[in-house]
């Protein structure tokens, strides 16, 4: 009970962290490296609340992780994404397995277009004339927490809920083997 109560508090962090991220890159077009670190640094947390063994499990979130970076130290330097994006997708990696991550980058892609849909309308609208500048953040998190509401949460929260009741029936006596 214990474990699933940390796996599920766990969540539910990472989810308020990707709304934080979310808001400060619409205020400042900035994410903060402690927030990254913050959440690269929970990822350990979450894996042995989610039973991951080092190998292959952990050692798949860690290559799929090296590998986004790689891609997407390639979109910075060519300047299609900012370093807070870079590095607030790499934590990401560390948490969601591998697939759901394809899953997670898809979801942003497309929120990413409307995002910049939208914000390019109203920068033509305005008539403003400087670089239009697309709080990506904002997909991330959309992305991220489409996957953990989809994909994680609802396993946790399941989880807890019957775990719950199990301990509670059988401190009653009411067990399978009792009737």
């Amino acid at each position: 009970m214990l474990v699933t109560t940390i796996h599920y508090g766990l969540l539910i962090a990472l989810a308020i962290a990707l709304l934080f991220a979310a808001f400060t890159d619409i205020r400042r077009r900035q994410i903060d490296n402690w927030l990254n670190a913050a959440i690269a640094l929970g990822a350990p947390v979450f894996w042995w609340s989610s039973g991951l063994s080092l190998w292959p499990d952990v050692a798949l979130q860690l290559g799929v992780a090296i590998a986004a970076f790689a891609i997407l130290a390639g979109l910075f330097a060519l300047r299609v994404m900012g370093g807070g994006d870079v590095k607030l997708l790499t934590a990401l990696a560390l948490w969601i397995e591998p697939m759901l991550f394809l899953q997670l980058i898809v979801i942003m892609a497309l929120s990413g277009g409307v995002l910049t849909v939208v914000m390019g309308s109203w920068h033509f609208l305005r008539r403003e004339r400087d670089r239009l500048a697309i709080p990506y953040g904002v997909a991330i998190a959309i992305g991220g927490l489409w996957v953990l509401g989809a994909n994680y949460l609802p396993d946790s929260a399941y989880a807890a809920a019957f775990e719950g009741a199990d301990s509670v029936a059988a401190a009653n006596g009411l067990t399978e083997n009792a009737i």
